[in-house]
C-alpha cells in the first residue's frame, strides 16, 4: 500500500513539475497560466491529451513536438522528473504512510508543497532573466502568512518571531516600491531580500542561513578558480567579475530546496 502511495506521489510531482515548467515559459511574457491551452512555443500546436502527460508524452514524441518535430528541450522532462523525486523525497523524510496517519506531517507536507511552487519558479525564472518575478514572490508571501497563522494557531508557536519577520517583509516592499517609483525599474537587491525572508518563514533560520553561505562560498570559490585561471595564462581573457552576473535567487532557491529535504530527515 505504501508504494501505491508514493507512486501517487510520485505522480502528482510530476503534474507540478509539468506546471513549473509551464509558468516559468509564460509568467515573464505575461500569459495566462490557466486559461490558455498549453501550446507548442514554436508553431502554436495545441497540445492533445497525450501530450500533455508528465514524462510519458516526451518519451513517446522523441522529444519533438508531434506538428513541427522541433525538439523539445530536456530540461522539461528533467525537471518532471526531478519534482517527482522531491516530492517523494519530502513525503520519505516526514514519514508519511498509509498504517500510520499523522495529520501534522501531512500538513506540513503541503505547506512545503505550496512553497515549493514558488521557489520552484522563482528559481526558474531567475535562471533566465535575473529577475525575480513580482507575483511569485507575492503568492510566496501569502503562503508564508498562512504558515504563520497555522503555526500561531494550531501549533501553537510563538509568534513574536514571525511578527518581526512580517515588518521585515513589510519594510523591504515599501523600499522597494519606493525605488521603482524614483527610478522606474525594480530593486533585484529588494526581491532577493525578500525571498531571503519568505525562506526564513518556510524553513528554519539554520537552513536558510546554510544555503546563502553555501552559496556565496560557491560563488567565492567560482571566482578564485577565474582568477587563477586568468592570472596563470597571460593571454588574459576578458570576463565578467560583477556581482550583477550571478543569479542569487536561482542558487539560494535551489541550494534551500536541498537543505529542506536535508533537514527533514535528520529532524523526523
Amino acid at each position: 500500500m505504501n508504494t501505491f502511495l508514493y507512486i501517487i506521489i510520485f505522480i502528482m510531482g510530476t503534474l507540478f513539475g509539468s506546471f513549473y515548467t509551464l509558468a516559468v515559459y509564460r509568467i515573464p511574457r505575461k500569459i495566462d497560466i490557466i486559461r490558455t491551452h498549453s501550446f507548442c512555443p514554436n508553431c502554436n500546436h495545441k497540445l492533445g491529451f497525450f501530450e500533455l502527460i508528465p514524462v510519458l508524452s516526451y518519451l513517446f514524441l522523441g522529444g519533438k513536438c508531434k506538428q513541427c518535430k522541433q525538439k523539445i528541450r530536456p530540461r522539461y522532462f528533467i525537471l518532471e522528473i526531478l519534482s517527482g523525486l522531491t516530492f517523494v523525497l519530502i513525503a520519505w523524510g516526514l514519514k508519511i504512510n498509509v498504517y500510520h496517519f499523522n495529520l501534522e506531517a501531512i500538513i506540513r507536507f503541503a505547506f512545503i508543497i505550496l512553497y515549493l511552487v514558488a521557489i520552484f519558479l522563482i528559481a526558474g525564472i531567475d535562471k533566465e532573466y535575473r529577475k525575480i518575478e513580482k507575483s511569485v514572490l507575492y503568492y510566496g508571501i501569502v503562503v508564508s502568512c498562512s504558515y504563520i497563522i497555522y503555526l500561531c494557531i494550531m501549533a501553537q508557536t510563538s509568534i513574536y518571531r514571525y511578527v518581526m519577520y512580517l515588518v521585515t517583509l513589510i519594510i523591504l516592499l515599501i523600499l522597494d516600491s519606493e525605488k521603482q517609483i524614483q527610478e522606474a525599474k525594480e530593486s533585484y537587491l529588494f526581491e532577493v531580500l525578500m525571498l531571503i525572508v519568505v525562506m526564513l518563514i518556510n524553513t528554519d533560520m539554520v537552513v536558510t542561513v546554510a544555503s546563502i553561505l553555501i552559496t556565496l562560498l560557491a560563488i567565492g570559490i567560482t571566482k578564485i578558480i577565474y582568477y587563477l585561471k586568468n592570472t596563470f595564462n597571460k593571454a588574459r581573457k576578458e570576463h565578467k567579475d560583477r556581482m550583477e552576473i550571478y543569479k542569487f535567487g536561482y542558487l539560494f532557491s535551489l541550494t534551500n530546496i536541498i537543505l529542506l529535504i536535508a533537514e527533514l530527515y535528520f529532524i523526523y
